[in-house]
């Protein structure tokens, strides 16, 4: 069968290796039909993956397949049904894996495609605890955004900044997978978007996806732009994910006991603020990494009813690099999926 392998940093073989055994009692076979890219495969290619890994390494953080064999006592799947996994291998049996909270696990194995072989392959066994169903009406290409660019927004957005109807939020870096999520889910909720983008390209397809009031930040200051459109009052939730020397803008555009969230840092992992304007404002900080199983599950109902991932790039497996470039190049607006 095929296998994407990182052998170097930034450098890819589309190998042929031997197909898995017959699964496991407990393990389901799944087949792969389709990868979704993140930065996380990014930064993994790059070579900055934050733990000791073992080269040649199968890439792929999220995707979505089929059933392709089921191991013993596993009744609750069969062959060709549709499924997505989770991307992290889970002790299960921990206190934070026991409560649901699976990204939170004490005894993670570690990240799949990151740390640990994941998803770009023909085939994987796989415990079926780790494996959830897709709803029949959901293609491939939509499912595989499920595990880590829809669910990470829903753990982000509910499990931790608690946004409620009505409110304001503004959504840094809007162009991106989960930005373009994050905008549809608040959207939908009936909250009132405000989004920044990097061109007016980006900014137009912002609109039309519904956002209220979208802000270039490189020709103008997204802080000056969101404190009007807020009579000076702030937003009531920012949603975070690129760090860098924009963090203390997305502060300073909080009102008052409001929620910044933030689940990344693509513009630089580490900022200086002030203390006393957190604790006088009484802000509210969320590190979010990841999410749940019952995240993922969420997600795929949301798609089933509509809410479905904005698709910028559809390519062969062999184009995996393609991908990877178009995400480092900041041109992306959406997901890119590689096709197995």
């Amino acid at each position: 069968m095929r296998a994407l392998t990182l052998v170097a940093d930034r450098k890819l073989e589309l190998r042929e290796v031997p197909e898995p055994s017959a699964p496991g009692a407990g393990e389901v076979q799944v087949r792969v039909k389709a990868v979704a890219l993140n930065h996380l495969d990014l930064w993994g290619f790059r070579g900055m993956a934050f733990a000791k890994r073992q080269m040649p390494l199968v890439v792929g953080v999220e995707a979505a397949g089929e059933i392709a064999a089921v191991g013993a006592n596993v009744t609750n799947f069969r062959a060709g049904d549709p499924v997505v996994t989770y991307g992290a291998k889970t002790c299960g049996t921990c206190k934070a894996c026991r409560e649901g909270r699976d990204n939170l696990c004490e005894n993670v194995a570690g990240i799949m495609g990151f740390h640990i072989d994941g998803f770009a392959r023909d085939l994987l066994n796989i415990e079926a605890r780790l494996v959830i169903p897709v709803p029949k009406n959901v293609s491939m290409r939509d499912a595989a955004c499920a595990p880590i660019g829809f669910a990470t927004v829903e753990h982000m957005l509910f499990d931790n900044a608690k946004l409620q109807p009505g409110e304001t939020i503004l959504v840094q870096a809007g162009g991106s997978g989960i930005g373009t999520v994050a905008i549809k889910m608040a959207k939908a909720l009936g909250c009132t978007v405000i989004t920044t983008v990097g061109d007016d390209a980006k900014a137009k397809k912002a609109k039309d996806l519904g956002a209220d009031h979208v802000i270039n930040y490189k020709k103008e200051r997204f802080e000056t732009i969101t404190r009007k459109l807020t009579n000076k009052k702030g937003v009531d939730v920012v949603f975070e994910h690129v760090g860098g020397e924009g963090f203390n803008g997305s502060l300073l555009v909080l009102k008052r006991g409001g929620r910044l969230v933030t689940c990344g840092s693509t513009a630089g992992p580490t900022i200086t603020f002030n203390l006393m304007q957190l604790f006088q404002q009484q802000y509210k900080i969320f590190g979010s990494f990841g999410a749940s199983i019952r995240n993922i599950r969420d997600s795929l109902a949301k798609m089933a009813g509509g809410l479905l991932p904005v698709i910028d790039l559809e390519v062969p497996v062999a184009e995996f690099e393609r991908g990877l470039a178009r995400i480092e190049s900041r041109q992306v607006f959406g997901k890119i999926i590689v096709h197995f």
